[in-house]
């Protein structure tokens, strides 16, 4: 049959209708799905901002379920996981994620970040540990660097964290010269416990000398088998390290005078007061019993008194009149010159206790009660979070930061 030319050209406007129409309604069935898929996504986002984390998170996994190929669903619906405390479904998501084979390298390395996190807050860190020590050589080794530096931290692992330290300073990170002499600082400290373990343990009576004997035969085998460094050495590497640092001079100062070197431990506090004027309030009190029991104390006395003039502080002065005053009315008039300085509750307490008041029968009951009053003034406090103690701290047990504790007690700041 012939095509007829008219028929055909008629048709071509019919066809033409036809197209468009079924044009325009694939472009709506699009939009509609288009909109159908975001929908839950903002309305979770929505729950955030109110921060309603419960119905966040349901919007996204139904977000989740209607589009499972979107990465960054899976991110958002992780990090809510973790900061609600639920890290095993946390650990869930971000491992879906690592096993999916379409996942770029960056994501993939995003995914493997998000996962240790998620470890490091369950408090599952060696996991945390090998999940990060995956990140090296990616854009997130930084970041991991520092989260296995405050694991081996927490782990007490300090040759370890002292290696990361390393890498992030040879990285230009930042200069971590003091850190590493604070790790070698626990080092020392730690032997020197082990040591005070095995002493105390060698001269135990008999009858706990049969209950120790096995521990004593597993510590001596584990020191045969890997020969501990020695305290002193420790120390004057960590002089070395970090010279201008204080503390590694303090535990070396110490370590002499339980030894009853107090010449060495004398020798070994003077460079405090040249080159760290800040920790000379620090080793004012073990300078002044070093030099007492070395003879040293005019030495000792120009030191503090040199000390004291740059800076007024109450644990020198304090030092100043155990050397020099041999009464009390001495004593008090060193009292009096530092309130002229300085004001001070404590100072003046301490001026109070060798004063003669009116009525002196209530002397000690007011005495007493301003002891008690100064106490939490004669208290150490970090600069980081506020925590208060009685002892001088290099690392707060509050935020876990270090050098954070002012050498100044909160009367004098």
């Amino acid at each position: 049959m012939e095509l007829d030319f008219t028929t055909l050209l008629w048709s071509l406007p019919l066809v033409f209708v036809l197209g468009w129409f079924a044009s325009r309604f694939d472009i709506r069935q699009l939009r509609l799905e288009n909109r159908r898929q975001p929908k839950a996504y903002f309305k979770g986002l929505n729950y955030l901002l109110n921060e309603k984390q419960d119905q966040a998170i349901d919007a996204f996994i139904e977000a989740v379920q209607q589009d499972p190929d979107t990465s960054e669903l899976h991110f958002a619906l992780g990090n809510l996981f973790r900061k609600r405390g639920e890290y095993d479904r946390a650990v869930r998501v971000h491992e879906h994620l690592l096993s999916r084979a379409d996942l770029s390298s960056a994501e993939r390395d995003r995914a493997q970040h998000a996962l240790a996190q998620d470890y490091v807050k369950a408090g599952l860190l060696d996991r945390a540990e090998d999940a990060l020590a995956k990140l090296e050589g990616t854009a997130f080794e930084t970041q991991a660097r520092l989260a296995r530096l405050a694991i081996f931290e927490r782990l007490r692992d300090w040759p370890a964290a002292a290696q990361i330290a390393s890498k992030l300073q040879a990285a230009g990170q930042g200069d971590f010269s003091a850190r590493k002499a604070h790790y070698l600082c626990e080092e020392a400290a730690q032997l020197g416990k082990l040591h005070a373990a095995q002493t105390s343990a060698q001269t135990a009576p008999k009858s706990q000398a049969l209950n120790t004997t096995h521990n004593r035969s597993q510590s001596t085998d584990a020191a045969s088998a890997s020969p501990e460094p020695n305290i002193r050495s420790l120390l004057a590497q960590a002089i070395d390290t970090a010279p201008q640092a204080a503390r590694a001079r303090l535990a070396l100062a110490q370590n002499h005078s339980q030894a009853g070197e107090h010449l060495a431990a004398y020798t070994a506090l003077v460079p405090l007061f040249s080159s760290a004027h800040s920790a000379s309030a620090l080793a004012a009190k073990p300078l002044g019993e070093a030099a007492v029991a070395s003879g040293q104390q005019a030495a000792a006395y120009a030191l503090l008194k040199a000390s004291y003039a740059r800076s007024a502080s109450i644990d020198v002065l304090d030092a100043i009149v155990q050397l020099e005053s041999t009464s009390t009315e001495q004593a008090r008039e060193h009292y009096i010159h530092h309130l002229e300085r300085e004001p001070s509750l404590a100072v003046a307490t301490r001026w109070l206790a060798g004063e003669k008041l009116e009525h002196e029968q209530f002397h000690p009951l007011v005495q007493k009660a301003l002891d008690k009053a100064v106490k939490p003034l004669l208290r150490y406090r970090c600069a980081a979070c506020g925590f208060e103690a009685q002892a001088y701290f290099w690392q707060c047990p509050g935020c876990q930061a270090w050098d954070s504790f002012p050498t100044r007690r909160v009367d004098e700041l």
